[in-house]
This record gives structure tokens, sequence and C-alpha cells, in this order.
């Protein structure tokens, strides 16, 4: 079984920051990217910044200049650094991994229960 924990979410005034963590474990065989996506009231989810297993990043937009996503691959955890936190960065972010949990088993996507973050203006 495969677990992602998120932890960090939380208030903000606009302008300031915050820091996510999500830890991946259980069964774990190979990672071959980490993510986050988020998802606001009465939209769909879509993601903010996802890093591969190499280190290649990709980002939202509207996040690109503020947010940054890092890992610690010993311990399959994934970060993102929020700065210059908007009102419109408001929703519930959601970590996802792409891993296999044996040599022979397909890719699979594996999400943590989410982490609600608020800005305020």
């Amino acid at each position: 079984q495969v677990q992602l924990v998120e932890s960090g979410g939380g208030l903000v005034q606009a302008g300031g920051s915050l820091r996510l963590s999500c830890a991946a474990s259980g069964n774990i065989f190979s990672i071959s990217d980490m993510g986050w996506y988020r998802q606001a009231p009465g939209k769909q989810r879509d993601l903010v910044a996802l890093i591969t297993r190499d280190g290649g990043t990709n980002y939202a937009d509207s996040v690109k200049g503020r947010f940054t996503i890092s890992t610690d691959n010993a311990k399959d955890t994934v970060f993102l650094q929020m700065n210059s936190l908007k009102p419109e960065d408001t929703a519930v972010y959601y970590c996802k991994s792409r891993l296999r949990r044996f040599w022979s088993e397909l890719w699979r996507d594996y999400w943590g229960q989410g982490t609600q973050v608020t800005v305020s203006s």
C-alpha cells in the first residue's frame, strides 16, 4: 500500500509565503515524478508544478516566478515553496506521485488527501 501525506497548508495574507510538504511511503519500487495540483471550489483540478526524478520541472504559468518545487529523493518527499501568494491561489492543494510498487507494474498515479491553502486579501 502507498500513502502520500501532505502538510504545510494554512491561512496566510496576500504577499505571504507557505511551504507544502508531501511524503510518499509504503511499498514503492520506483518513482517517475511528483507534483502538486490544486482545486478551487467549483473548478477543476489543475497542475501547479511537477518535478521528475531527474530534476526536470514544469510549472503552471500563473505560478512561475513565485512557486518553487523541489524534492528529497532519499526520503521520497516533495516540497512546494509558495511566495508572493495571491487570493487566487486559494484552493485545496493535492500531492501526486507517479510510481510503481514493483518492477513489473505499470506506472500509476497516487494522490494525497489534500491540504487547504487560503490567502486573504
